[in-house]
């Protein structure tokens, strides 16, 4: 009731939890840190739960006057606080003077920037501000509070800031804002989680990632020899390609192969290179081996142009598989967990259904043969519970009607099929 009644006047952290959700249950004791840090902060957003059973949401939801933002980061207190203190603030904070825009500079890995006064793209630019909040900050500045080594082109002007440099927005070029931004929204180069490639699927572009172990091997020894070496040819290709390649690729490394094994069904080496396309799950696997940027770029070029081969995909193969793939590594974590769980949960159901199929199969196949047989046990045993007196009557009954020509008459009829 206090939140319906406050709803539109106050800005509301609330986590939509379900009471049989093992995740949202998981989740309970950070959701209480993060509202003391909020509370201990002095921050106007108001944390609380509401049983998504009773009250449709998502988990969890920022509620912002007649605007909400559904929460998509890590579950973790960190995450979660810097999330609802971007979106509870305005879409688009100013910078007034050069040392702030530069504190901002060392602060922001990345920096979307409008700078001059009001024009048609400013509304633009609040309007995207305001949608992709979710996502990064936005600021505006004044020309004259740009720092004295930067000179854009032409003002008014949209700037991104980042690998220390800066690149401008260009409609004709980059097509709408809105697009432009959601792919220059990473860095040119990043480590890459199972989040961060979750959002770059949302961006469009091609993830180009490599792969290196999750404890760092020696830089001397020949894994992390390679290692190094990979991660530099891409860090050079990201930034001294970014013409060519930004709109279609994002470059980063991923700690282990354990996440992309699961996405292509198979087993990658680690340290390797791949691109994958996360709009259709299909992934591309060098011919040889990367040992020149020459290399690496001959096999991304290849990549745009359709000469390389590519694996995986969403089609109809591809889905059975993946099911069948899914069931597999769910029985085998499992039983890696639990051996003795795993036994119960799957050695039951398949000694139930064992049994079943026994029973079908020894089962009687002829209803009827077994009825004849039945009946002949039936006469047999009659016949042999017969008294004497009954045997002679049947003398007496059998010789009356030889005497009568029965028997012989009987002998010049035709044989009758017996009764089946």
């Amino acid at each position: 009731n206090r939140f319906k009644d406050t709803r539109m006047n106050d800005i509301w952290l609330v986590d939509f939890y379900a009471p049989w959700c093992g995740y949202c249950k998981k989740l309970e004791p950070v959701w209480a840190d993060v509202g003391a840090e909020l509370k201990a902060s002095g921050s106007p957003v108001r944390v609380g739960k509401m049983d998504a059973t009773a009250y449709s949401g998502e988990n969890p939801l920022e509620l912002k006057g007649e605007l909400a933002y559904n929460y998509k980061g890590p579950r973790t207190k960190d995450d979660i606080v810097e999330f609802t203190n971007r979106v509870s603030g305005p879409a688009v904070r100013p910078l007034p003077s050069k040392q702030m825009f530069e504190h901002m500079l060392k602060r922001h890995d990345v920096l979307f920037v409008y700078v001059g006064g009001e024009s048609p793209l400013k509304e633009k630019y609040i309007d995207v501000a305001t949608e992709l909040i979710v996502y990064t900050y936005f600021f505006s500045a004044s020309e004259e509070a740009l720092p004295e080594s930067m000179a854009l082109p032409e003002i008014p002007s949209v700037a991104v800031f980042k690998d220390g440099s800066y690149f401008t927005y260009d409609e004709y070029e980059d097509g709408s804002l809105s697009s432009w931004i959601n792919k220059e929204r990473f860095q040119g180069y990043l480590q890459i989680d199972g989040f961060t490639l979750y959002e770059l699927g949302e961006t469009g572009k091609k993830s180009y990632i490599l792969h290196s172990k999750l404890h760092h091997p020696s830089p001397d020894s020949p894994v992390g020899h390679l290692t190094v070496r990979l991660k530099s040819l891409i860090q050079m290709v990201a930034k001294d390609y970014r013409q060519h390649f930004n709109r279609d690729f994002q470059f980063g490394h991923m700690d282990g192969s354990d996440y992309i094994n699961s996405l292509i069904m198979g087993e990658v080496k680690v340290p390797s290179v791949i691109i994958l396309n996360t709009s259709n799950e299909q992934y591309f696997l060098p011919d040889g081996p990367t040992e020149t940027l020459e290399d690496l770029v001959s096999f991304i070029t290849g990549v745009l142009n359709g000469s390389v081969q590519a694996y995986g995909g969403d089609g109809i193969v591809q889905r059975v598989k993946r099911i069948a793939f899914d069931a597999r590594s769910t029985i085998m974590s499992v039983f890696r967990s639990s051996p003795v769980l795993g036994c119960f949960l799957f050695g039951l159901p398949l000694g139930v259904i064992s049994l079943m199929c026994y029973g079908i199969c020894t089962a009687d196949s002829d209803p009827d043969a077994g009825d004849m047989e039945l009946m002949k046990r039936e006469d047999l045993k009659m016949t042999n519970s017969r008294s004497p007196i009954e045997e002679s009557n049947c003398e007496v009954l059998k010789s009356s009607l030889i005497d009568h020509g029965v028997c012989e008459a009987m002998s010049q009829t035709p044989a009758v099929a017996p009764w089946p």
